[in-house]
């Protein structure tokens, strides 16, 4: 396992701040100005939110490859923020999807994260949603397996680890794994360690995240804010071993989502973050 980081964590630098969470920094980073940041946090990868990028035109491409290449990182395509495929129903989002897998190719990536959808579009039917998603799902393994790039499915907030295990269980391809997300499926009520251990077998990326209990809603996103690794809630040695265990051989990305504002800016959490993981990975 690599330890990498995600350029998710620097949302509100590409433009995204949460309405009534977070301030917009006032300034703007580039993909350029995040993969030189993690070249000084000296990681071994990154994961490139494809939704805070330019248009991607062939010179945009060649000169990303380039620099990944130059800087020796192993990469993840991450596609689909904030809804995705809107748990099946998005035939539009489906083609888009399509066409990231070929840009994921092209920039030298073997494993693109993919949005199945967010707790906004998961409808009440289980029944309902497994047959909107296996449906479009089994329509995309084709074009992965052309490319070949693994689609790897994050649990968005939008599945209970069964139910993504249902999904894999049934399209049962090698094209298609999943995105562990450390943290998501406790805001859903699951412990982070059976989490792990159900959908390892499975995982082909990571968003390696940890929160704690903030104050309000439990049912709701902001109270459970993200914390630098190790500092929270969730069992990060137990979930490296359980990947260990599984033979999981790729990026360990770290993530942030809603940071906690007592941390104030997102650099010397991430500082502190990419030490810990490495310190878990040994």
């Amino acid at each position: 396992m690599k330890v990498a980081i995600d350029s998710y964590c620097y949302h509100r630098y590409f433009g995204e701040s949460y309405p009534g969470l977070q301030r917009d920094p006032g300034r703007r980073m580039t993909v350029w100005d995040f993969l030189k940041r993690a070249r000084k946090h000296r990681v071994e990868g990154v994961s490139i939110e494809a939704c805070f990028l330019p248009p991607v035109n062939d010179s945009f491409i060649a000169r990303l490859r380039d620099t990944l290449d130059e800087y020796g990182f192993e990469r993840v395509w991450a596609w689909g923020h904030p809804n995705g495929l809107e748990s099946g129903t998005n035939r539009a989002e489906a083609r888009d999807l399509v066409k990231h897998l070929a840009i994921a190719r092209r920039v030298g990536a073997k494993v693109m994260r993919i949005v199945g959808g967010s707790r906004r579009s998961r409808p009440k039917s289980w029944g309902v949603h497994k047959r909107q998603l296996v449906r479009v799902l089994k329509s995309l393994v084709g074009p992965a397996e052309e490319h070949g790039v693994v689609m790897a499915m994050e649990n968005h907030i939008d599945l209970l680890a069964d139910e993504m295990a249902d999904i894999m269980s049934t399209i049962d391809s090698p094209w298609l794994g999943v995105c562990l997300d450390t943290a998501n499926n406790l805001r859903l009520f699951e412990d982070p360690v059976a989490v792990a251990r159900t959908l390892a077998p499975w995982t082909r990326a990571t968003h390696v995240k940890d929160v704690t209990a903030l104050r309000g809603d439990p049912k709701e996103f902001s109270f459970w804010p993200s914390v630098p690794l190790g500092e929270g809630v969730v069992d990060l040695p137990e979930i490296v071993r359980i990947l260990q265990q599984a033979k999981y051989k790729g990026l360990l990305a770290f993530e942030i989502d809603y940071l906690h504002p007592d941390y104030g800016d997102e650099e010397p959490a991430v500082a502190k973050s990419i030490r810990h993981l490495r310190s878990l990975v040994g």
